[in-house]
């Protein structure tokens, strides 16, 4: 793509396929990947974090508080997906390398656009019904002139960096299970690590080595004990059985390894980030018993052979869905007069952790946002003392939590600048309301909390809805890590803001979820450059330099599962309601390309007026929409501006055409899986008629929103 040039197709192995307005062919890649690379002045960002250390900071000085109001759009790539984007790029001798959702990968001119080759890993959709958070890819790891990508489907792809060729593909897990692959692999030592997701979906989770040049198995650790007869690794059985109780293995157990890993080469470390049990509900998990390592705990291996070294559990015996899988920093401070080696996690429960990185001594923990589920952190035992009010499942009472499910950082990354000493955190504050659902009958087609989730619905009453929206935000959190305290804070109307880049020109990037990618003084939070981007960022910009010139680039796309689940809650954002527009946006001092002006159209309800509803079928649907539906179409049928809001849709007006997508499932092909396996009939029409419902209602209240042309 040249400068400016709007891509509305996408090519695979040099060949036009749709919709570019011109036929174009791409028949020397090597010879122009070399051209690229033979500019002067490169600088990299060649792993997910930059470097091993995580930390997400370039000492790229060229674009500073000085000459920031000179930034603008080099070039931008409209991306094949309209879905949630997260990866972060990679840029290697002046080609950008990203991946998008559905696992595309796209090799670029980094200075320019221009498409040097894409890949499409061709995965059924159908794999939609075992992903909780959308078919979204969080990016790439290179090594030695190959790529290396997780599916969604589980399998780990290495391709020829030079012209996207695959090379080796290996199934990472079995897929008669609900595992999935979302998460961006690491490679250290001639081996990729990558975990996987699906935790609520009632699997086991582990973390592999696979060699870098064959795609062979090196080692596994589980992070959750076996039961009889089920494989074991390089975990410490004995010790790690010794903390569960009961029959957990029959749900799964949960613990899975979607996200963050770190590598300390001196010391050949690998940390990574363990998540939430299953059921979140410990009672059924574990009888309400016992810590359950490793769930929600920072785990370090010898990366070598997988062996176990240390671990320390945020959460012990964990029940609030509060992930330990969230950003991992490495890092050198001085603490009490000294240097230390440090690793640092500000993970969903709310807490800033300090641990010492060669022994995983907690140095330090206090919160970073409000939190009511634990007074404080015992510094003598490393343990939260956890409010007995939190304990929801032992009582038949609701428990309100903050931070909630969501955490007071999810997976978006974290920086920690080496100039000011800060962490900057893509930080929420939230709340949630828990109470036990002790008879759930585990499902294979959606997640098993044990919770019952039809207490937290959004109030039709606009003036109650808008106290839940205003209690409910985001912020860029600067915060001292040695102090541990805040030094100053922007705050946004929403969350599930972006991730996080800090520069040595003293500059702090972040994308919102109101669409516009935006600067700030890393020291002050001063707000220096902003410009709207048309979409909701989530993902983390980069930086890089080619040719003499600094570029920013960052992966801009509105979704996930905040949006996707809690449609109320976004409905305000991006001037009104967010509309998702996939692309890769670069920036540069000077830059002169413009995005085409953004057309959308209002689009009314349809007249449901004549069909009458039985308000005991529409609560019995109200339930099992709670349970099968809602992590896609959004509470009380909201949609979050990504997949469809079924109550614009004109599905539901025909019994039978709602019957057919459900049941049948005649849109499998686009990630619409059917149900009836778990689902009758009734079931399907009981939902349809809670749908119509929602839709009366919001007729009621005159609503109509927005749709991107």
């Amino acid at each position: 793509m040249s400068l400016g040039y709007k891509v509305g197709c996408f090519m695979v192995f040099g060949a036009v396929l749709a919709g570019c307005g011109e036929e174009r062919k791409i028949d020397d890649n090597e010879s122009k990947r070399s051209a690229v690379a033979e500019q002067s002045k490169t600088v990299d960002w060649a792993q997910h974090g930059l470097t091993n250390s995580e930390q997400r900071y370039s000492p790229l000085t060229q674009i500073g508080a000085e000459n920031i109001n000179q930034l603008s759009l080099a070039w931008y790539y409209d991306l094949p997906e309209q879905r949630a984007q997260e990866a972060t790029p990679l840029i290697i001798d002046g080609v950008l390398y990203s991946s998008s959702a559905w696992n595309h990968v796209h090799a670029l001119n980094a200075a320019t656009g221009e498409v040097l080759w894409e890949y499409d890993a061709k995965v059924d959709k159908t794999n939609a019904g075992r992903a909780c958070c959308d078919a979204i890819n969080r990016g790439l790891a290179y090594s030695d002139g190959r790529l290396y990508m997780g599916a969604i489907d589980g399998r780990l792809i290495a391709l020829e960096a030079d012209s996207g060729k695959e090379l080796w593909v290996t199934q990472t897990f079995d897929r008669s299970k609900q595992y999935s692959i979302t998460g961006a692999p690491r490679v250290a030592n001639g081996k990729v690590f990558i975990g996987n997701g699906g935790a609520e979906y009632g699997v086991r989770g582990y973390i592999s080595a696979f060699d870098a040049g064959t795609g062979e198995l090196v080692w596994r650790f589980y992070t959750v004990p076996g039961g009889p007869g089920d494989p074991t690794g390089t975990e410490p059985v004995e010790s790690q059985t010794a903390t569960w109780d009961g029959g957990w293995w029959k749900l799964g157990g949960g613990g899975t390894v979607w996200d963050s890993m770190a590598f300390d080469a001196e010391l050949n470390l690998l940390y990574f980030g363990v998540g939430n049990g299953s059921p979140w509900n410990p009672m059924l998990r574990s009888n309400g018993k016992g810590d359950n390592w490793f769930l929600s705990s920072i785990v370090a291996v010898d990366a070598d052979t997988g062996e176990y070294r240390w671990h320390y559990q945020t959460t012990p015996g964990e029940g609030w869905d509060y992930t330990a899988t969230q950003h991992l920093i490495l890092a050198e401070l001085e603490l009490a007069g000294k240097p230390r080696k440090v690793i640092m996690q500000a993970p969903k429960n709310g807490f800033f952790y300090l641990l010492d990185r060669a022994s995983g001594e907690l140095l330090s923990a206090e919160p970073y946002v409000p939190v009511n589920w634990a007074s404080h952190v015992d510094m003598a035992t490393g343990r939260p003392q956890i409010a007995d009010a939190a304990k929801y499942w032992l009582t038949d009472t609701p428990a309100l939590i903050t931070p909630s499910w969501m955490g007071g950082h999810n997976w978006h990354p974290m920086s920690y600048s080496q100039q000011t000493g800060l962490v900057y955190i893509p930080a929420h504050i939230s709340a949630y309301p828990y109470l036990a659902e002790p008879d759930q009958k585990p499902s294979k087609l959606t997640v098993n909390m044990g919770v019952d989730t039809t207490i937290a619905a959004f109030p039709d009453e606009p003036e109650a809805l808008k106290q839940v929206q205003d209690a409910t935000y985001g912020m860029l959190l600067a915060w001292d890590p040695v102090a541990q305290k805040e030094v100053w804070r922007v705050q946004y109307p929403g969350v599930w803001n972006g991730g996080i880049l800090s520069t040595a020109g003293g500059l702090v990037f972040q994308g919102t979820a109101t669409g516009f990618l935006a600067a700030y003084n890393a020291s002050t939070g001063e707000q220096l450059w902003q410009q709207p981007t048309q979409t909701g960022i989530v993902a983390p910009p980069v930086t890089f330099m080619v040719g003499g010139e600094q570029y920013i680039t960052v992966s801009a796309g509105w979704g996930g599962v905040f949006p996707n689940m809690t449609g109320p809650l976004t409905r305000d954002s991006a001037d009104g309601e967010p509309i998702n527009r996939s692309r890769l946006l670069t920036y540069k001092l000077g830059g002169t390309s413009t995005l085409p002006a953004p057309t959308t159209q209002a689009r009314t309800l349809p007249d449901t007026s004549h069909i009458t509803t039985d308000p005991t079928e529409v609560a019995q649907g109200f339930a099992t929409y709670d349970r099968y539906c809602v992590h896609c179409h959004g509470a009380g049928a909201v949609g979050g501006g990504v997949l469809p809001d079924l109550r614009y849709s004109a599905m539901p007006l025909s019994q039978q055409a709602f019957k057919s997508v459900v049941y049948d499932g005649v849109l499998s092909e686009r990630g619409m899986i059917s149900f009836a396996s778990e689902l009758s009939e009734q079931d399907i029409e009981q939902i349809r008629q809670y749908v119509i419902d929602r839709n009366q209602q919001a007729r009621r209240v005159g609503e109509t929103q927005r749709l991107s042309l």
